[in-house]
Formats: structure tokens, sequence, C-alpha cells
């Protein structure tokens, strides 16, 4: 069977001499890049499938070194793949009936340097509406306000806690306050930490990489929102 581009999928491929070890080099006549056949591959690293794994494997809760020794690949591997990830979340309707909002602290190199997410969940679909970055207090529980009018969602109500700056923030809305308009957010934190290793808040399992840090949450998110990574 002739052998197609795995980069832009053409069949103008031709031979483009030997590696070092002897396997069959090829060279795309359309885009111009240099591969091997999936069946000449020594590294199974380089294996498209494999990729899909090693995310599906993040999505669900795997840690680096885990998925590493499951697949037989390096711990390199698993990060570069992680690293390589640019998803982002859409809301799915432009009206909610009610968004909940909570904080959620997660730490990277050290359990002193905390990074807190702050974000938005309907109960009913289970969605992660949008989410900001930063340190717990108003500055960044405004950032999230904005990002609600950024993404153009509007709500009839705002379910939250007592805190101060999340009064501050949606103080204009219609605000549910107490701990029992917020048992779905809760809920919800408690499956992201099942999800996330780096999240959970006694383990050894955490971030060293801010970006990737902030990686692995935008993948876990996409795949909670829309099921697939």
């Amino acid at each position: 069977m002739r052998p197609t581009c795995p980069h832009c999928g053409n069949e103008n491929v031709v031979l483009n001499g030997k590696k070092r070890n002897g396997t069959q080099n090829h060279l795309c006549r359309n885009c111009g890049r240099q591969f091997l056949r999936d069946e000449q591959r020594t590294y199974i690293g380089t294996l498209p499938c494999i990729t899909a794994l090693v995310r599906i494997m993040l999505a669900r809760g795997c840690g680096i070194r885990d998925i590493a020794v499951i697949l037989g690949i390096s711990a390199w591997k698993v990060l570069k793949t992680l690293a390589s990830t640019k998803y982002q979340i859409r809301p799915k309707l432009d009206h909610y009936d009610c968004l909940e909002v909570d904080e959620f602290w997660t730490y990277v190199g050290s359990k002193k340097n905390r990074k807190w997410l702050i974000y938005a969940y309907h109960r009913k679909t289970g969605e992660i509406v949008a989410y900001a970055w930063g340190k717990r207090n108003l500055k960044t529980a405004k950032r999230l306000r904005r990002r609600l009018l950024e993404l153009g969602v509007s709500y009839d109500r705002i379910a939250c806690d007592e805190w101060e700056s999340f009064l501050s923030a949606f103080g204009d809305c219609h605000l549910l306050i107490g701990k029992q308009y917020t048992q779905g957010i809760e809920g919800s934190n408690c499956r992201l930490r099942h999800r996330i290793r780096r999240a959970f808040r006694r383990s050894c399992n955490f971030s060293k990489n801010l970006a990737n840090h902030l990686k692995a949450f935008s993948l876990v998110f996409h795949y909670l929102n829309y099921g697939w990574v």
C-alpha cells in the first residue's frame, strides 16, 4: 500500500534514503516533511495513537510517571504532549438560569505558592462555563465576571458563599448566598481533585511548572464539558 503523509495526508510520497538504523525514510512532496511508516518506528512514543492515549489518560486522572510506565514511553514524551495542548472552553448556552461560583486552590512547586482558580459552574448541565486564575482576591473575582461578559453569557442568578469578593464582584446580580446553593460546584471541586493529580491537596503529584499546571486544568475542563480531548 502506498504510504500517505501523516502530516498533510497527501499520497505524493517518495523514498528519501535510510536512517542510521537502516529504516526507510520517506519524503512528502506536498508539505516537504520527512517521516517513517508506523511499522518502521522503533520507539512507540512517535505513533499518533500514543499521543491520543496520553491525552485521554491525563484527562482521566493518571499521573505523568504512571502514563510513562503503562505505555512504555518516556515521562518527557508525556510532558511534551501536555505542553502542546491548546484547549479552550466555550459556553454551550447564551443564557443560564443559575450559575454557581466558587474558589479552588492549587499550588505550583510549594504549598506556599498557591494558585487560585475561580470559576462558574452550571449544575443542570455539569458544565464549567468560565474560569479565571489569580490570587484569592477581588481582582480575580472581577476577572471571572469580565470573562462571562466577554463570552456573551447572561444569567438570572448567581449562587455563591459569603466571601466578600463574590458579593462585591456580583453585587448588582440576583444573589443566592449560602452553602445550600453551591452544592453542585462543591461536587465539581471534588471531581476535579479526582481527575487532576496536581489538584490533590495532600499528594506528591504536584506541578513544578505553571504553564503545564494551567494546561492540565484546561485539558480536563475541555474533557468534562465535551467528552473528548
